[in-house]
């Protein structure tokens, strides 16, 4: 019998996926899980959704519930942990992530994963996943962590230097590019063939075939019709001048680059159609719809769940039975990518098995690809180095080095920010010297 934690269980709808998904794996039917999250509340609603979803689809699996300070209970024998927290919420966090960066005059849309919300997002989970990981060495050293939290590259970079625990990072993005971008141009999306490498966010599409035919000419030439336009202008446009489609969205594509976003040419922003503070409306629609949904969770008791696309379940049946599964994997380059910082976090294909997880190794990206790459890979690198290490020059430094936040504001006004951010996080952040 398999036990599986799941870490930030207030996150009803995506515990739902990725827990529904386990039940209709037949090697976890049974498996004993344990939900983790600091709100009581919406513990409680994961917890009766999921066990009304068991019952009604004939499972066998249990579910215990039990607040963060309890997690060494929750944790302690684990085969399996899914990390799927949020430290410091909408509020205060995400408001302080996007509204002291706009006093001076920095704009960003989802800040989720690099930029300077990015950065102080990967801060202030750094020591929290530390100190579930300090857990985890003790009461369930064997387990496997598969991190769902962003930032993907920072937090799980963090994890597999700083910890000896196995954690596997994983996201949405990989397993539907392809087929979105073929049905988005009007091409067929069935038998295809490709691979995706890079980080997260930015894995390049570097090879997509159907039936043995080289799709990118045709795509390539698509996406530069007048008909496709308002599509996915961003991700096209890299393509057109790097000559690869990369896995992220539009949105979240323009804050990672230094061309998009720029207060000083606003046409930019109507031209390639980029919805500036869109998280925060995000999460706003989601906490308004909580109340309703909550209802609907606790009362509903013939709620079911039909298996998704998200990689959990499939990997943890491989694990279980044997049979392999591949997948889109954040692990550790150990020489996988060349071309890349040795041991920063990159995104590849993985087969999972009864042996464990094995990455593929993919050789050099494209010489231009790399490059922009690189640019990323510089802002997670030395976010990682400040949580550590606790330096506070590292944080100024991956602020200076980000490439949207450089193309925007002079060195002053990014280290003022940061000390601004730094004050506005208070306890959310441990001391920095």
């Amino acid at each position: 019998m398999a036990k599986i934690c799941f870490l930030g269980a207030g996150s009803t709808v995506f515990a739902k996926n990725v827990l529904g998904d386990c039940l209709h794996e037949e090697s976890l039917r049974d498996a004993q899980v344990t939900l983790v999250d600091i709100d009581p509340d919406r513990l409680h609603v994961s917890e009766v959704m999921m066990n009304n979803i068991n019952k009604n689809l004939g499972a066998k699996a249990t579910y215990t519930s039990h607040l963060a300070k309890d997690a060494a209970k929750a944790l302690e024998g684990a085969d399996y942990v899914v990390n799927a927290i949020q430290v410091g919420g909408y509020e205060p966090a995400t408001v302080i992530d996007f509204e002291i960066p706009k006093k001076y005059g920095l704009r960003q849309t989802i800040a989720d994963t690099l930029g300077i919300g990015g950065i102080f997002r990967g801060l202030r989970t750094i020591p929290v996943m530390l100190e579930y990981c300090r857990i985890m060495e003790k009461v369930c050293p064997g387990a496997l962590m598969l991190n769902y939290t962003n930032p993907m590259g920072i937090l799980t970079g963090a994890l597999q230097r700083a910890t000896n625990v196995r954690v596997v990072g994983l996201c949405h993005s990989v397993q539907v590019c392809a087929t979105n971008l073929c049905m988005m141009l009007g091409l067929p999306g069935d038998n295809l063939k490709w691979q995706i490498a890079g980080i997260n966010h930015q894995g390049w599409l570097l090879s997509i075939s159907r039936n043995g035919e080289d799709l990118y000419p045709e795509i390539r030439r698509r996406a530069q019709l007048p008909e496709n336009r308002g599509k996915d202008d961003v991700r096209f446009e890299l393509m057109k001048r790097f000559g690869y489609y990369v896995t992220e969205s539009s949105e979240h594509t323009s804050e990672y680059v230094p061309w998009f976003i720029k207060a000083k040419a606003p046409e930019l922003i109507e031209r390639f159609q980029i919805p500036l503070d869109e998280y925060p409306r995000r999460c706003i629609a989601q906490i308004e719809a909580w109340d309703a949904m909550k209802g609907l969770l606790l009362n509903e008791e013939s709620l079911s769940h039909d298996r998704g696309e998200e990689y959990a379940s499939y990997i943890f049946g491989a694990l279980e039975t044997g049979a392999p599964y591949t997948f889109g994997g954040n692990v550790l380059n150990t020489g996988l990518i060349p071309n890349l910082p040795a041991n920063c976090c990159v995104e590849v294909l993985c087969v999972a098995d009864r042996s464990g997880i094995h990455p593929a190794c993919v050789g050099n990206l494209p010489p231009q690809c790399a490059a922009l790459t690189r640019t990323n890979v510089n802002v997670q690198e030395l976010t990682i180095e400040a949580a550590l290490t606790r330096r506070k020059d590292y944080i100024y430094q991956a602020a200076l080095l980000d490439p949207h936040t450089a193309a925007e504001l002079t060195i002053d006004e990014i280290v003022s920010m940061c000390d601004d951010l730094i004050e506005a996080h208070g306890d959310y952040l441990p001391q920095y010297t």
